[in-house]
């Protein structure tokens, strides 16, 4: 998770009424109120008024693949009838994921000192909360392995509330464009090159995959599924979705799951500063759960 798309009202009309003539379906403030609070109420994300666009163009979507012709018909089925496959459906067109290798280079220089400070023997418990598809779980486990070698006791979890994103982490393929970034070493050392069909493609080495574990979690839910805390957590560019009582709530929850000491990386627009009785500010974005 991400970031939402960046579109204006302009592209599709002021929202304050049914949309322009041409558009295929219909759409009122009053089915945007709708959806504002159907996402919040099931993710925690709270949608701004500027986001009518966005809304429009991916529920548009959801509204063919189930046959219905209005946007209010498709909002009342989904409250009534709609079943956790479309639920989920629903909140996979709602979030995008805007993510790549290595992306805020100085939280893995932070993460590869700070794995390097402990006895090699140490062991490590990871969580990256906001895993898309994949590109942040395996920087991190490729840090620790140039960090602590091959043997590290280094296990990661790695969750997001999207499924679909989840599918693609776990397989770990990407085109060459997406890891262009990446060092030659690292390209050979961490990636199989795709051959005939697959020419143009990658795929993460088995011994990177296995470190990490892919599972799907929604951050507002009470039902997280973790039993041992955390030594390290990366919650980056997730807190921007929610509102200050909402990021509270997931900021006590986090803190609860993590040791005390433990790391906390956060997005570059983040800012826990209000939470000073859970995390201590520790380098640029990095803060330390007291």
């Amino acid at each position: 998770m991400r970031q939402t798309d960046q579109l204006s009202d302009s592209v599709l009309g002021s929202g304050s009424g049914p949309m322009s003539q041409g558009r295929e379906f219909t759409w009122a403030s009053s089915d945007f109120v709708r959806v504002q609070a159907l996402i919040y109420k099931h993710a925690g994300i709270s949608l701004h008024d500027g986001k009518h666009a966005m809304v429009y163009s991916r529920l548009s979507r959801r509204l063919r693949e189930t046959g219905h012709e209005s946007f209010d018909d498709y909002l009342t089925w989904l409250e009534k009838q709609g079943d956790a496959h479309e639920w989920q459906e629903f909140v996979n067109a709602l979030t995008t994921n805007l993510t790549s290798f290595f992306r805020e280079q100085h939280h893995f220089d932070i993460l590869a000192q700070h794995l390097k400070s402990k006895p090699a023997s140490t062991p490590w418990r990871v969580w990256c909360n906001a895993a898309s598809t994949g590109e942040e779980p395996y920087s991190i486990v490729l840090t620790a392995q140039e960090a602590l070698g091959t043997n590290a006791n280094f296990k990661l979890t790695a969750s997001d509330i999207d499924s679909k994103v989840l599918n693609t982490a776990s397989n770990g393929v990407y085109r060459m464009e997406n890891v262009k970034s990446l060092s030659q070493e690292r390209l050979h050392r961490f990636f199989m090159r795709g051959k005939a069909s697959n020419a143009g493609m990658v795929r993460v080495k088995p011994e990177l995959r296995r470190m990490i574990d892919f599972l799907q979690v929604n951050l507002i839910r009470d039902d997280w599924p973790f039993k041992e805390p955390f030594d390290i957590v990366f919650c980056r560019n997730v807190m921007i979705y929610f509102d200050a009582a909402t990021q509270r709530k997931v900021l006590e929850r986090i803190h609860r799951v993590m040791k005390p000491g433990g790391l906390l990386f956060v997005g570059h627009a983040e800012n826990f500063s209000e939470s000073r009785d859970l995390f201590i500010l520790r380098g640029k974005t990095v803060y330390e759960r007291i």
